[in-house]
């Protein structure tokens, strides 16, 4: 039963790929981040908007690895939170949150234990952590996993 279900969360994720990909090749949208610079003489983001969008008090990252991207907004509402969380630098709700990721699939850029760490993304009905991740490497990237390391997307902040 726990097999077929880890399965099924790992065709979810791939659909959610999928659909995510699809929407932006056909809505022209761009699936990577493209580095921006404040023209001279303009002001960064106030601090107005980082209070009401946690994520783009983040700096933008550029996507350091092959996988695909999603926008922070296109995230599950649960993963959000998560990032808000991460972003104050807690309080976490699970003991685990924040611990070392060992990147043991080796689907994320290869780095030296104790470049990653982990966060739980809470899974409604689940009565455990449930398999949804997100890893924050110490060059401040995120990737989100959905299906307990089977599958990764960076997460294109401020978007």
């Amino acid at each position: 039963m726990n097999r077929n279900r880890s399965k099924l969360v790992a065709f979810a994720g791939l659909v959610i790929a999928v659909v995510v990909l699809v929407v932006a090749m056909v809505g022209g949208g761009s699936l990577t981040t493209q580095s921006t610079t404040p023209a001279p003489g303009s002001t960064a983001a106030s601090p107005a908007a980082a209070v009401t969008n946690p994520a783009a008090a983040s700096p933008a990252v550029d996507n350091p690895s092959t996988l695909p991207s999603i926008n922070a907004s296109q995230l599950p509402k649960e993963a959000r939170q998560t990032l808000a969380l991460i972003a104050k630098g807690g309080p976490y709700p699970y003991d685990r949150d924040g611990v070392n990721f060992g990147n043991f699939e080796g689907l994320l850029p290869k780095k030296s234990g104790g470049f990653y760490k982990e966060y739980t993304v809470p899974t409604p009905g689940e009565s455990d952590r449930g398999a949804r991740r997100i890893i924050v490497g110490k060059d401040s990237a995120k990737y989100y996993t959905p299906d307990h390391y089977e599958s990764f997307m960076f997460i294109v902040e401020g978007k």
